[in-house]
């Protein structure tokens, strides 16, 4: 006996959704890849066949980033000023390479995580 649930109307719990997102999973089956590409979603599922290009994350991710960013940043600089005597040519080079190696490391999660965020709440095209 069916419960009367279609798949677009089952429950869709978002800390599982999100955890399987932030590793680049598909937060509908957790088997295929959500990205095609470092920051393209790929168009579907390849498991489940759940389309990703209805997306629009938009510029969210990179606010997430850049705001991560800075409450990381900031107050490292700040002990590391205060601990070590760091020459400025030094910092001139480590604190820009620092900022651009996290923010890479961290745009892909916070795209994921806003994708399943608004497949969540069937945002956009997310039905």
């Amino acid at each position: 006996m069916s419960d009367g649930l279609t798949r677009d109307d089952a429950a869709r719990p978002l800390r599982p959704a999100l955890a399987l997102a932030l590793r680049g999973r598909c937060p509908a089956c957790g088997e295929g890849r959500m990205f095609a590409r470092f920051l393209k979603p790929s168009p579907a599922c390849g498991h489940c066949g759940q389309a990703w290009d209805c997306s629009r994350a938009d510029d969210f991710p990179a606010y997430i980033v850049i705001l991560l960013l800075g409450h990381i940043l900031v107050p490292l600089m700040i002990e590391v000023n205060a601990e070590l005597a760091i020459p400025l040519g030094v910092q001139a080079l480590l604190w820009p390479g620092l900022a651009i190696l996290l923010a890479v490391a961290m745009i892909q999660p916070a795209k994921a995580a806003v994708i399943a965020f608004q497949w969540n709440r069937r945002m956009d095209g997310f039905r």
